[in-house]
């Protein structure tokens, strides 16, 4: 651990940090001498994450700020008591995520939940913090990823599925855009100085409990899946890994997506990832952007709101 005064340490956040990857990464980040906020919406989930972040490193550093990524108001709630509380941020990790719910949910805006939530929340949240990025010294932003983004689209005629409702290619769509929002996010930042170094990871098959709703939408498959899981995949600690990797490394640069190195990138060491050709698209990733901010209102003005 790198030790650091309270005050001078620098500031990171992670989102969904209560379990699973998130919580492995917050864990991470403590232990490199952060500052860490566990973004999440239940407060004793939270505060039970905080006990379990000071268990594993005990000169953390660590508090639950509420953060509900189903709601744009509660993201520019966030947001802005950071803005008010906070005078920068060295660090943004957008981990939290669903899986293939079983059948069509809508946040409170409106969205598919896992376009709202895995995505749409995250590229807001970015907005929102871009002054506290970009009054860091070398700020990162890293967005979770997944394999599953190998078989996605982005279905700009019907982002919500309200046509077909679709579990698993709505899960693979919000992953697609997670990837394509890392790369955007480079390219704006390098024409617009804001200096951040925009990444993406994906955790290969890690056990979480992610994969819940996942078995439940298939109910066949999935239950058959999840009992070879133990077989091909790997812990929730190993697949933060390439997260932090991303987070932390002095061997990553602009825009890189980094994954597992075993077979098929389930698991193993950190290494560059492979991104399905349809994730190089420069047509598709600039449309996704401005579909975003059209969805989000997000301002993308380095000055934070008086």
């Amino acid at each position: 651990m790198h030790d650091q005064p309270q005050a001078t340490a620098p500031l990171a956040v992670v989102t969904g940090a209560t379990a699973g990857l998130g919580l492995e990464t917050a864990k991470g980040l403590a232990a490199h001498g952060y500052r860490v906020i566990v973004a999440a919406r239940n407060a004793d989930k939270g505060a039970l994450a905080c006990h379990a972040i000071r268990t594993h490193v005990p000169r953390a550093t660590v508090r639950h700020e509420a953060l509900d990524l189903d709601s744009l108001a509660s993201v520019r709630d966030f947001a802005a008591r950071l803005n008010r509380d906070e005078s920068s941020l060295a660090r943004l990790i957008n981990n939290a995520g669903i899986m293939a719910l079983p059948r069509l949910e809508r946040t409170r805006d409106g969205f598919e939940r896992q376009w709202g939530v895995n995505f749409l929340g995250h590229f807001l949240l970015t907005s929102e913090l871009l002054p506290l990025l970009a009054a860091a010294a070398s700020p990162r932003v890293v967005q979770l990823s997944s394999l599953a983004h190998r078989g996605g689209r982005i279905a700009f005629d019907d982002p919500n599925g309200e046509a077909n409702y679709d579990p698993w290619q709505a899960y693979r769509q919000s992953k697609l855009a997670m990837l394509l929002f890392a790369q955007a996010l480079q390219k704006q930042s390098d024409a617009r100085q804001w200096g951040l170094l925009s990444l993406a990871a994906h955790p290969g098959l890690s056990r979480t409990a992610l994969f819940d709703d996942g078995v439940r939408s298939r109910p066949i498959v999935g239950s058959v899946f999840k009992l070879a899981l133990p077989l091909i995949s790997q812990s929730a600690a190993e697949g933060a890994r390439p997260i932090l990797h991303a987070a932390l490394s002095d061997t990553v640069g602009p825009g890189d997506y980094i994954g597992p190195d075993g077979l098929g990138e389930t698991r193993g060491a950190p290494r560059a990832a492979h991104r399905a050709r349809h994730a190089r698209d420069p047509a598709v990733e600039a449309r996704l952007w401005e579909l975003a901010c059209d969805l989000t209102g997000a301002r993308w003005d380095t000055t934070a709101p008086a």
